[in-house]
């Protein structure tokens, strides 16, 4: 019976493990898929080592211009992009593990570890923006001068070595990326706003305009800090993704033929990106081969329509006992 049963995995408990073959078969699906994942993180992990590189490359020539300089500012988004290197690090690693294969610990493969490096940069970024405005604030009731004109060289260097890493990694849809991103976008903006005090301190005495302008651009970072927070704590916490409703996916699956109803349904998301679906099926009769056969094929067609990327129900005839003895 097992051999009958092409493109779903089946065991004596009557569990069917699904995926979405899009009629190939499961080993040309796994090939294909997993080809497809490993390109997606080592292209995504190869632009964030770019990033970290770039990025810590340019920490150290920010400390050196910022001591010459003896701006504040500069030296402020010294620590502040050394904090982002770290975070720059951590997501390098956890991308790169991401797209593994399953192991016998790690199951499901290592996909969340790229959740989790998105969490620690996102930690990283929230506590480098409340230093930020720990030291700015003060120093727009008292404000120092420095040399303009080095401000403005180190600036664009700055802009330009912070646009060209965030511009490879905006192209990438992992969470994790996207987070490096909004690090690098921070950069981008405080150098833009280093060169455009540094720019009006070139021609007028107003040195509190700097730390003014740092604040403004933190509060506007912070706010994205928490839109992610916010996306990333439901899929941490294994909620329903926005754009699917487990309630009208289970009504789909009851209006199938032969199937009586369904509990223990569950969907959520490993990454922000990979869904997973589970099931218990109760069937209104004990089910030949070919109707057997035939409800697979219908619930692959479902899962495919809704992009799930695993899915494992299990079936349940007339009169078995729910072996899931967990209340939901």
């Amino acid at each position: 019976m097992l051999a009958c049963f092409r493109n779903v995995n089946y065991c004596n408990t009557k569990t069917l493990t699904l995926q979405l073959m899009s009629g190939k078969t499961s080993g040309e699906f796994s090939h294909t898929h997993d080809e497809h994942d490993h390109h997606h993180h080592h292209h995504a992990s190869g632009n964030i080592k770019t990033a970290f590189f770039l990025n810590v490359g340019f920490t150290l020539v920010e400390i050196v211009g910022g001591i010459l300089t003896g701006s504040t500012a500069i030296l402020a988004n010294a620590v502040h992009d050394l904090g982002d290197s770290f975070a720059l690090a951590q997501a390098w690693y956890f991308e790169s593990i991401s797209g593994g294969k399953s192991s016998a610990r790690y199951s499901y493969g290592y996909k969340r570890f790229s959740l989790f490096g998105a969490l620690i940069s996102t930690v990283v970024l929230l506590t480098s923006s409340l230093v930020v405005l720990v030291n700015a604030i003060p120093r727009i009731l008292e404000p120092r001068h420095s040399d303009a004109g080095g401000m403005i060289f180190l600036a664009v260097i700055g802009v330009m070595v912070n646009g060209i890493a965030m511009a490879r990694l905006s192209r990438e849809n992992g969470m994790n990326a996207k987070v490096v991103a909004l690090h690098l976008l921070e950069d981008v903006l405080g150098w833009v706003a280093v060169l455009v005090v540094a720019i009006v301190l070139y021609f007028w005495d107003v040195p509190s305009l700097d730390p003014l302008l740092a604040v403004i651009i933190t509060l506007y970072i912070l706010s994205g800090v928490v839109k992610n927070l916010k996306a990333m704590l439901p899929v941490f916490l294994q909620a329903v993704p926005n754009e699917l409703d487990l309630a009208t996916i289970t009504r789909e699956i009851e209006a199938l033929q032969h199937i009586h109803a369904v509990h223990h349904a569950h969907i959520w998301s490993l990454d922000g990106l990979h869904t997973v679906f589970t099931a218990h099926l109760e069937v209104d009769t004990r089910l030949d081969a070919d109707a057997y056969i035939q409800l697979k094929e219908m619930i692959r067609t479902l899962v495919e329509q809704y992009g799930m990327y695993h899915s494992t129900v299990e079936i349940e005839y007339p009169g078995e006992a729910c072996r899931n003895v967990l209340s939901v």
